[in-house]
């Protein structure tokens, strides 16, 4: 086979050594336009995971490539002053120029023609010349743009703005980052060790601190004399360098993510950021062009067809590319809205920066530094104002208080609707399912949405608070939820607005009643959808009788000894109707502005704060955002609405998200609604809760620990396992979880039967 690869970066040399290495008979060049010991990077990073996986290919190059390698395990974060140092990370680093000169001392020894200096011309043409043509020509892939209608690139040029620099500075074996607040804003730099005497020191920021400080119209010895004195403490009389004498002007860029649709046309394949980029602040992009060039290869010699062979690559490498890219996002994304998270104590900053990409958890933090970790988790209990001498636990063990309701833990059994209500009276069935998950341990449990009139129920099914009666049968189920566990409890109102009227939810969800529907009400006269019948917009009448009816409803639950109450503001519901511009089409003083949306909303919310207990919290839920494009809540609105909620008294916002229209088109994965609840946490200063697919209890200690929410809610879970809360504690060893009184014995051997499984895994 004849190949070329366009582009002797670390993609392009790899790809050619992996094919001779599987058949020395290929003839291989490689083309690349600058000279062999050009390059314009500092150091490349990789880990453990992959120097292995390069030596299982290449022992050779792979050995020569560790001989180079600076380790280091600890990542060191200076924020405010405070220098904190975990350990255990397990990364290693080389010189760019380094690895190349490898690379291609090794491709010369396999055969491979290395063309320096030597201009990329037109793929087509090599493709005419070549059995297969990888395209490893980089970031601005020439290639990816001259057959852009075949691989369909999305280039999405993010937020920050970033300049490769390098230093002889060293930083103790440790990946550095340092934070520096000057005059004109926050920069802060990601340095890293990656030979004897040199480091990368990539210096970052957001758009406003690049405009304040001009570096846009500045030199690159400009820039980097501004570096040099912004972080002159951390130098140590070093200076900064550029090894981009090559760019003229400023050397600033913001970094592009590239996704393409597809990485193969004809017999030309995309290698490396070429086909996909990760953010520089999670290290993988080296590795993923040595880990794809090695798939390829193997495809290449195992298909039976170039076409097929491609496709098991996309197949193959896809997931993975995805999955890095995902993580690289997260990071990226966490570093674009660092300013949010400039007011955390250093603790909580540091956490939330090693944590930024979601691939470490909490126990992962705790396998790489225990020690450090156990530091942190005393500090999240002071803070907690748990005694000092107390035993240190997870953070979802750590108490929260608001007003004078005391929780004994962080977790919460989010609001399920049951149907299982007749004639808006809970049953049995509610005794039985809410008392079986306060047994459960949680420290806080919710109601379903209760509704506050007949009209207002969503289905037949769901329960009310509107009579004496239904006031009567909550009061049992509180009252043997206060005897019998130490779990508070959330009566959630709300009134369906245009989802009312509906089937039970394992019937039609959201589909109009077979026969017997009642007529509805919402802001506007938009119907759920074409199959729901239209509901009247509400006259000022209509908004006097909803507003006394939730009155009510809190007067009946206050009397029936409810801990708190949630108004309901999301997911379509009325008083959401009035907050999303997709149903609110009024042209009063309820429409338009956020503020005249959010009127209604808050009159109904002073109007029950006016009658509930000042001693006693209420929260409210909202949608944070619509999922539509181009329209509806915005999560930078939600921010907006959490502070109008927050000055008017709210004690909590419970942030989900969506199920405001059909058009929505939400983005689901693990804890896909936490960043909701973060935001409002860290922009509106807000106590959040957080919900949506969090189902471990990393997922609970990470959210917390990082300051990303203040509870944690678990819907599905709980349906699964009423017994969450007290199954979580056995299984992370914690023993100061309290059980009930008749359940010790199987409490005890579940302790038993974890500690067992700690042995076996080798944990204790």
């Amino acid at each position: 086979m004849r190949v070329v690869c366009l582009g002797g970066g670390p993609a392009g040399l790899y790809i050619a050594i992996s094919m001779k290495l599987r058949d020395p008979s290929h003839e291989v060049v490689v083309i690349e336009r600058n000279k062999a010991d050009d390059t314009f990077g500092w150091g490349v990073v990789l880990s453990d995971e992959t120097l292995d996986n390069l030596a299982e290919n290449d022992a050779v190059s792979a050995a020569s490539i560790r001989d180079h390698f600076a380790y280091w395990d600890d990542i060191a974060v200076l924020f405010k002053d405070t220098k904190t140092v975990s350990t255990g990370h397990g990364f290693c680093g080389i010189g760019r120029k380094k690895l190349l000169l490898l690379l291609q001392a090794r491709a010369r020894e396999l055969g491979v023609e290395l063309r320096f200096e030597t201009e990329v011309g037109s793929a087509a043409d090599y493709a005419k010349d070549f059995d297969l043509v990888v395209a490893s020509d980089g970031l601005n892939s020439r290639t990816r743009t001259e057959f852009a209608d075949q691989f369909q690139p999305e280039v999405d040029v993010r937020k920050c703005q970033f300049v490769w620099l390098g230093t002889h500075q060293k930083f103790d074996d440790a990946f550095t980052f340092i934070f520096e607040e000057t005059d004109k804003g926050w920069l802060w730099a990601h340095a890293y060790q990656f030979d004897d005497n040199t480091a990368t020191f990539i210096v970052e920021c957001n758009q406003d601190t690049f405009d304040a400080y001009g570096f846009g119209q500045m030199s690159q010895q400009e820039t980097i004399a501004v570096c040099e004195k912004v972080f002159a403490e951390h130098l140590g009389g070093h200076s900064l360098m550029t090894n981009a004498n090559h760019i003229r002007g400023s050397a600033w860029i913001q970094f592009p993510r590239v996704l393409c649709a597809r990485w193969s046309h004809e017999n030309i394949v995309l290698m490396g950021d070429a086909a996909a980029t990760a953010h520089f602040s999670i290290g993988s992009g080296t590795k993923l062009a040595l880990e794809s060039a090695i798939a390829l290869a193997d495809y290449l010699h195992s298909e039976p067809t170039l076409q097929k062979a491609f496709e098991k690559y996309e197949d193959d490498r896809r997931l993975e590319v995805l999955r890095l890219q995902s993580a690289a996002r997260n990071s990226m994304e966490w570093f674009e809205e660092i300013e949010r998270y400039f007011h955390l104590d250093p603790v909580q900053f540091n956490y939330s920066l090693l944590t930024r990409s979601q691939r470490i958890s909490h126990e992962n933090l705790r396998l790489r530094d225990a020690e450090w970790l156990q530091d942190a988790e005393r500090w999240f209990q002071t803070q907690a104002e748990v005694s000092t001498q107390a035993p240190v636990r997870r953070p979802m063990f750590a108490p929260f208080k608001l007003r004078d309701m005391e929780l004994k833990n962080r977790i919460v059994v989010s609001p399920m609707a049951q149907y299982k209500a007749v004639d808006g009276n809970p049953t049995d069935w509610h005794l039985v399912h809410y008392g079986e998950r306060a047994k459960g341990g949680a420290g806080l449990v919710y109601t379903e949405m209760t509704c506050v009139s007949p009209e207002g129920r969503i289905t037949p099914g769901c329960p009310g608070l509107y009579t004496d009666e239904q006031a009567v049968a909550w009061a049992r189920i509180v009252d043997f939820i206060h005897a019998e566990s130490e779990a508070k409890v959330c009566m959630q109102i709300g009134h369906s607005g245009a989802k009312g009227s509906t089937q039970l939810g394992w019937e039609i969800m959201d589909a109009p009643l077979k026969e017997g529907n009642w007529p509805l009400l919402s802001a506007s006269d938009v119907a759920w959808s074409s199959a729901n019948q239209t509901p009247k917009a509400m006259t000022r009448d209509d908004m006097d009788m909803v507003r006394d009816q939730f009155v009510r409803s809190a007067e009946m639950a206050e009397r029936a000894g409810f801990d708190m109450i949630e108004l309901h503001m999301a997911h379509g519901y009325l008083l959401s109707s009035f907050i999303t511009p997709l149903t609110n089409r009024r042209s009063d003083e309820y429409g338009g502005s956020l503020e005249n949306r959010m009127r209604f909303p808050l009159e109904v919310f002073h109007a029950v704060r006016a009658v509930w207990p000042e001693s006693k919290p209420i929260s409210v839920r909202i949608s944070a955002s619509d999922w539509v494009e181009g329209d509806g809540v915005t999560p930078q609105e939600a921010v907006e609405i959490a502070r109008m909620l927050k000055e008017a008294g709210v004690d909590i916002c419970d942030v989900s998200a969506g199920q405001t229209s059909k058009l929505a088109k939400p983005v689901y994965g693990r804890m896909f609604q936490t960043p909701f609840a973060d935001r409002i946490r860290n922009e509106a200063h807000m106590a959040t809760m957080a919900v949506g697919n969090i189902y471990e209890p990393d997922h609970v200690n990470s959210i917390l620990m990082a300051g990303r929410a203040d509870l944690v809610c678990l819907a599905r879970p709980h349906l699964a396992d009423p017994y969450w809360t007290l199954h979580a504690a056995a299984t992370l060893g914690d023993h100061d979880e309290k059980w009930p009184d008749p359940y010790h014995p199987g409490r005890d051997q579940m302790w038993r039967l974890a500690e067992r499984n700690d042995v076996m895994l080798g944990k204790v």
